[in-house]
């Protein structure tokens, strides 16, 4: 499935259980929005949950956002219902929880054949466990289906046995390794959630963090969270607008027959460029993602 610069930046967990949540997403200014069927559902609101969202789907008015339905594990005794039913929906991906190979990818992939999943339903899979990480290289080149990475960090700290700092540390080798994989492979990565909406220092160091490893955007818990996350994974204008400069100056030195060109005393080479022509792609879209809310 080839990407193309698709703003996701905010992508916000919505419990599926409560429809007023669901409506409401309709007006927050996320990229995204997760319809939640698994940690955000009571186990005896499963079946009710996986109804809502469906619904809701099929009923749309959620404009340009992405819709992502996330369901629980085949190995729970909701996930293959959920799967079957999701895949029947509108829904742009399915958000698959604690993989661990290429075989529950392919699993998941051949239900939504066989249930009707349009052509363009990709499928995204939480990185959350040691196992998980170890085999992200054979997940992410699974199927062609296979468009993003959505860094579970709670239930990683969790598996690691390990502290959950403001730096995280203790799984910045798993939080590396998913970001490789991603880039080799050409799919989105999406960091993990913040939980103490209380301290908002503390979340806009997590987004810096995040844009700054390399993250496509971040998991989020709150429509609090969507504006200092979109600011933070959004390109600045400055470079935005050095970015238009330097695609100018190289184009007009590629007709002189020049294959580097000096801008405001920079070398500016093809590399250079190709980063800039999909900073200027992004903007672009996040201005027409922002025109549309």
């Amino acid at each position: 499935m080839s990407l193309s610069a698709r703003p996701r930046r905010s992508i916000l967990y919505m419990p599926g259980s409560n429809e007023r949540a669901l409506e409401k997403a309709k007006t927050i200014p996320a990229d995204g929005v997760i319809l939640d069927l698994e940690d955000a559902t009571a186990p005896d609101k499963k079946n009710m949950a996986r109804d809502n969202v469906c619904k809701a789907v099929e009923t749309g008015g959620y404009g340009k956002r992405e819709l992502i339905i996330r369901t629980n594990a085949l190995n729970t005794e909701w996930g293959y219902a959920d799967v079957v039913a999701a895949s029947k929906t509108k829904a742009d991906a399915l958000l698959i929880p604690k993989v661990e190979s290429a075989d529950t990818v392919r699993q998941i992939e051949n239900i939504m054949v066989l249930n009707g999943a349009h052509d363009q339903m990709a499928i995204w899979c939480m990185m959350e466990t040691p196992r998980g990480i170890l085999h992200a290289e054979e997940i992410a080149g699974a199927t062609r289906r296979m468009t993003c990475m959505v860094m579970g960090t709670s239930d990683l700290a969790k598996e690691l046995d390990c502290a959950h700092t403001r730096e995280r540390l203790p799984m910045i080798t798993s939080l590396g390794l998913c970001l490789l994989v991603s880039r080799a492979y050409n799919i989105y990565i999406i960091d993990g959630v913040y939980l103490d909406l209380q301290d908002e220092d503390g979340f806009a160091y997590a987004c810096r963090q995040g844009a700054e490893l390399g993250f496509d955007g971040k998991t989020l818990i709150h429509p609090k969270q969507v504006e200092p996350a979109n600011r933070a994974f959004s390109p600045t204008p400055s470079d935005v607008e050095w970015s238009r400069k330097i695609i100018a100056a190289h184009e007009e030195a590629a007709r002189e027959g020049k294959g580097v060109v000096l801008v405001d005393g920079k070398l500016v080479e093809n590399l250079h460029v190709e980063s800039a022509r999909r900073m200027v792609a992004m903007a672009d879209r996040i201005a027409d993602l922002e025109a549309a809310q």
